[in-house]
């Protein structure tokens, strides 16, 4: 089983928001130095919160400040966007960092309504042509003509290489499923964003509707999933309660920075949310490494999961830091990755 990260920028009370931008530059040179495959990063807008607004410019910083990991976007809304830009930025992409790009490509607008229109006034139609807009950027972003009788058939996303980045389908949906299995393409569930539900359906789906392609003749599955360990039990429930208070505070339209874990504690009490915190806390994959390491496979073992790609926020950035060490530690990344070197 492959392990990556899945990075989303999330803005800290009393950090200023350009620290958090730098701290998931220096996370990903951590994940490489540690062992995971992949580092990806999300895209929102307008949110308070998850302040990575471009990933494709965060993926650039990484890449050149990085030589191995592969870095991709989780994803890029392509109904924002033309699929002629996005092939282009990530032709670019894959001429500073070649062999280690990953294009995962989303429905969802990543923000509210009003600024998927601002961002693009046009989104909800091109949302309904998201299916023949993916075929369009796989095509250019490949080097590849598009279908005939197309009327930008002769345009040429530029520059030119003799590799291309890999493209991963996302969702949370039997939608997504599906039409990753017609394009023959890899599958990324967000298990963080439905904590769970529908993700056995949609891989199902998925892999019983997969058509081989050129570049894929079987499913790959990766499953996102939010995550958190420390050295115990009752550090990580410490230092979950800051996810917990923000997750909880958000159902009641409630959004910010995320706070430290004894102003949070204080939040979950003051507002008597600690039956709610308690439930949220043993329904999660959070605890010491075992703990963590038992849940993950389980989820991995009863949905035949091929990669893995963990989520995780913290106040503090060390106990974020340490969490990612702990998991590489426990699923033995960095023995691995030296295996790896040595059969090349």
């Amino acid at each position: 089983m492959k392990v990556s990260i899945l990075e989303q920028s999330v803005s800290v009370e009393g950090k200023p928001q350009s620290v958090t931008i730098k701290d998931s530059i220096n996370l990903a040179k951590k994940a490489e130095k540690l062992g995971y495959k992949r580092f990806w990063v999300s895209e929102h807008h307008n949110h308070p919160t998850i302040i990575g607004t471009a990933p494709e410019i965060l993926m650039a910083a990484i890449a050149c400040n990085t030589s191995t990991i592969r870095i991709g976007s989780a994803g890029i809304m392509l109904p924002h966007y033309s699929p002629l830009k996005v092939a282009e930025q990530f032709r670019v992409l894959e001429a500073i960092a070649p062999n280690r790009i990953d294009l995962g490509l989303g429905r969802a607008p990543g923000s509210d309504g009003r600024t998927a229109l601002a961002l693009n006034p046009n989104s909800r139609n091109d949302s309904e042509h998201f299916p023949s807009n993916v075929r369009d950027l796989m095509a250019w972003v490949s080097n590849n003509k598009l279908i005939e009788g197309h009327p930008f058939r002769n345009l040429v996303a530029q520059p030119i290489s003799n590799t291309s980045p890999e493209i991963w389908m996302l969702g949370t949906s039997n939608y997504g499923a599906q039409l990753a299995a017609y394009l023959g393409i890899p599958y990324c569930f967000a298990h963080f964003i439905t904590d769970g539900r529908g993700v056995k359906e949609a891989l199902n789906i998925y892999r019983s509707e997969f058509r081989p392609s050129k570049q894929y003749q079987k499913p790959i599955v990766n499953v996102c999933l939010w995550a958190l360990t420390a050295n115990t039990n009752e550090e990580a429930k410490y230092l979950f309660s800051s996810r917990a208070a923000w997750k909880i505070g958000r159902n009641y339209g409630q959004l910010g920075p995320i706070t430290d874990p004894d102003n949070a504690l204080n939040i979950i009490n003051e507002n008597n949310w600690i039956e709610q915190f308690e439930s949220m806390y043993q329904n999660s994959i959070v605890g010491d490494a075992k703990i963590t390491k038992d849940k993950i496979l389980k989820l991995v073992n009863d949905n035949k999961i091929d990669e893995i790609a963990i989520l995780t926020w913290c106040h503090d950035e060390k106990s974020r830091m340490k969490s990612y060490e702990i998991f590489a530690d426990t699923f033995s990344l960095s023995s691995e990755k030296e295996l790896e070197k040595t059969s090349i």
